[in-house]
Formats: C-alpha cells, structure tokens, sequence
C-alpha cells in the first residue's frame, strides 16, 4: 500500500495508531470466535461450525473496510488482521485433523509459515506485511478447504434435506473426503514451496547488500 497524502480521501497507514478502534474489535471478534470453531468441529456441532465460519469471513471483510473508511489503518493492525487469521484457519486445520478429515501437518505449518512472514516482513518493528501472491491464494485456499469441510458435514448432519437426499450424501462421502485430503496435501505442498521461495529471496537480498 502506498502511502498517501494527509488531503486524500483513504488515509495513510502509519505505524503508531491507537489500538482500540472499530476495526480491531471487529478481529478481536473473529480472534475470540476461533476456540468456538475447534470446540464445534470437534464435537459434532456443524451448525455452530457453520455460523462461527460465516461471522469469521464477514468480520475479515469488514474490518480492512472499516480501517480505512475510518482512517485507523496501521501496520499493527495489518498484522493483528493477520495473525487472527493464521491463528483462526490454523484452528480450524487442527480440528479437521482431530476429526480425521485432513492431515495432521497442515496446521503447524500455517503457523510457522505466519511466523516467518512476519519476521520476513519486520513486521515486529513497524514495517508494513510483504505479501507474495501464493501466499495470499494459499490464505484463500485456507479458508475455502475449512469451510467446504465444514459445509459439507453440515449437510450430512441435518434433516433439512429429506431422508431421500441423505443416501446420495452419503454416497459421495468417500470421494468428498479422498478430495478435502487431497487439497489440505496440496495446500500443504504450497504452503512449504511459498516458504522456501520466501527464505530464498531473504538470502538473495542479503547477497546482493554485501
């Protein structure tokens, strides 16, 4: 994001803002929502799964929103959006994991891929978030694996359906279940390969500092 004159409609993000504002509290909102989704999905609640997925997007689209309309756009804030959002998807990949939808692998790696894009970044000393566009697709990827999972058992838990529409579910079950593992390796795969790429340009530019 290019920095902006003080005149212009969209403020410019700046490094030190205040952290209570409108923004924030909407991802503390998705930051608190992430223990509901683990407890749900880890229990059978794909309803509630459901509901918590849909708050947590709406809140992901509002905040960045938010941000800017109000003008409370900050590297800090980039970063909690961030952080709430690897610490969000990488809960909902752990339970899909305990439940035995996904590999086990997935998760971790979420985390410590954030944790080096962070470093990468400065971030901790005030330096906005350098994105790379498999990093951002595998993000999406993130959200869209959890919620077709959890989309998918919601409707084979309800009733909505009719008891004619079950056995067809159930039917495709198997393939649907072969194709959410084979997508969690590939987002894995990515995920791996988007670190190595990053960690390469890191010793590139040093190489070329000295």
């Amino acid at each position: 994001m290019h920095l902006k004159n003080q005149s212009s409609k969209k403020p410019p993000l700046t490094a030190r803002r205040s952290f209570v504002n409108t923004a924030n509290s909407v991802t503390i909102i998705r930051l608190m929502l992430a223990p509901v989704l683990g407890w749900s999905i880890t229990h059978g609640h794909w309803w509630l799964a459901t509901f918590t997925m849909v708050a947590a997007i709406t809140s992901d689209v509002l905040d960045g929103k938010l941000a800017r309309n109000q003008g409370t756009a900050s590297t800090f804030g980039g970063l909690f959006d961030h952080a709430t959002d690897a610490i969000f998807v990488s809960t909902g990949a752990w339970a899909l994991a305990a439940v035995g939808l996904i590999n086990p692998w997935l998760w971790p790696v979420i985390g410590i891929a954030f944790l080096q894009y962070t470093l990468d970044s400065n971030s901790l000393r005030g330096h906005q978030l350098r994105t790379s566009k498999l990093g951002k697709y595998n993000g999406i990827g993130y959200y869209a694996l959890v919620s077709t999972a959890i989309g998918y058992q919601t409707l084979l838990s309800t009733s909505l359906l009719g008891p004619a529409a079950l056995p067809i579910l159930q039917e495709l079950g198997g393939a649907s279940h072969n194709a959410l593992r084979a997508v969690a390796w590939l987002l894995l795969a990515s995920t791996l390969i988007s670190m190595v790429d990053r960690l390469r340009h890191v010793i590139v530019h040093r190489l070329n500092a000295h």
